[in-house]
């Protein structure tokens, strides 16, 4: 499922903002020789600090009703904590549910998208029932993580 965040976004030349035009999954997945049987949702593309309650219930709602046990969602890295924990509540049933996001943008080139994406493809075909993010190489529980935003890196909970 696509959310947005940094992961979608790409560079406007004329007024130099980033934006978002499409996601870019189909080509990544591309990119990356993937040969799972994947299908791709667009729910949003929004920036993760403007998501809303509203925003995260159709999250929620959309792994509820999807026939799909096995979800990866990219989600923008800034309340990425947040939308785990309100999938967390929200009583999904025996899913596994995966959250990545980019701290760069793909388009940039030297992006950690490309390199989280992979990663979670293969958790999420590996961990059992929950909700998980994924990032840095790593997989956290939705209640053990935090976005260090002096590193720029994530990390568990007793780091703090």
């Amino acid at each position: 499922m696509i959310t947005g965040g940094t992961f979608d976004k790409e560079y406007n030349e004329l007024n130099g903002n980033l934006q978002f035009k499409n996601t870019l999954m189909p080509e990544l997945l591309r990119l990356g020789r993937c040969r799972l049987d994947i299908h791709i949702e667009t729910l949003m593309l929004v920036d993760s600090l403007e998501m809303t309650t509203e925003h995260r219930k159709l999250i929620a709602d959309s792994c509820k009703s999807c026939d799909e046990s096995k979800i990866v969602i990219t989600h923008g890295t800034d309340t990425i904590c947040e939308t785990a924990r309100y999938l967390a509540d929200s009583a999904l049933g025996a899913k596994c549910i995966v959250l990545t996001g980019a701290m760069i943008p793909i388009r940039f080139g030297s992006s950690d998208g490309l390199f989280n994406l992979g990663a979670s493809l293969a958790y999420v075909q590996t961990l059992p029932a929950g909700v998980y993010i994924a990032m840095n190489g790593r997989f956290f529980d939705w209640n053990n993580v935090r976005k260090n935003k002096e590193t720029g890196f994530f990390e568990t909970l007793d780091k703090i």
